[in-house]
């Protein structure tokens, strides 16, 4: 991580417990050490026994991993940083527009039967992750499910999330997927309008279509994530930490560049 990368990451981390009179003790490592650890995990797909001698020990990493996993903090983290990135780029903090799809990844052997399956339409044997991001390719929320879950199922539970979360947006684009019942689950429980953008039946070969190559886009991205071409992570809770990890990293970048150029 750059100085400037962590000039723009330092005030946006959550405060610990032990800063707000909380009780316990300071962390041993710095938060910079740390971060770097595991942004190296994610980008490079290592193992977390494998992590090289220049970071904190590899089991002081896991475990800041898997408290902000499960105290919510690397969302908080990661929601603050598309908070700036939206602000910078003149948006209002909350978006109004989101954009939602899937996609079917394999799993490795650690995954078990519990939380994956076979997705018959992409032949593939593992997970699903089903995400809905704004209009500028920012990641809303994010839900890990087996691969034989079906996109509308698992939309009606990720769009109510969002929709908790996010009182602004009005407005979801979606893919043929998304059609039938859950268009009036949305309308009339979610006050949000599904609007699905088809594809023509005259269009041949590759065709950009509008609004959806944005999420397209988003699972571009984390393919470009060693640790998330494949899921690798016992629990679907790690998998959907390590989304908002990816993230957080390319949305550090993004705002350091900016900081720069205006120096």
């Amino acid at each position: 991580m750059s100085d400037a990368e962590w000039a723009v990451v330092r005030p946006l981390l959550p405060v610990p417990g032990w800063l707000r009179g909380r009780g316990g003790q300071p962390e041993a490592y710095c938060h910079r050490a740390i971060l770097d650890a595991i942004r190296y995990l994610v980008d490079n797909g290592t193992k977390w026994r494998a992590m090289p001698a220049d970071f904190p020990p590899w089991d002081r990493v896991y475990a800041f991993f898997r408290r902000w996993r499960d105290h919510g903090l690397v969302k908080e983290f990661h929601d603050r940083l598309r908070r700036k990135v939206r602000e910078q780029a003149g948006r209002d903090p909350e978006p109004s527009v989101g954009v939602i799809d899937s996609q079917s990844i394999k799993a490795d052997t650690v995954v078990g039967a519990d939380s994956r399956g076979f997705d018959g339409g992409k032949l593939i044997n593992g997970r699903k992750r089903h995400a809905v991001v704004d209009t500028l390719g920012l990641l809303l929320a994010v839900l890990v499910t087996a691969a034989d879950i079906g996109d509308r199922a698992a939309a009606q539970v990720l769009l109510a999330r969002v929709a908790a979360a996010h009182h602004r947006l009005a407005l979801v684009w979606a893919d043929g997927g998304y059609t039938g019942s859950l268009v009036y689950y949305c309308l009339a429980v979610l006050a949000l309008v599904l609007a699905v953008v088809k594809r023509s039946d005259d269009m041949r070969g590759f065709v950009v279509l509008p609004k959806r190559w944005i999420v397209e886009r988003f699972f571009a991205h984390l393919m470009r994530s060693r640790r998330l071409v494949r899921d690798f992570e016992r629990s679907t809770g790690s998998a959907e930490a390590m989304v908002y990890w990816s993230m957080t990293h390319l949305m550090t970048r993004r705002l350091a560049r900016s900081r720069s150029s205006r120096a």
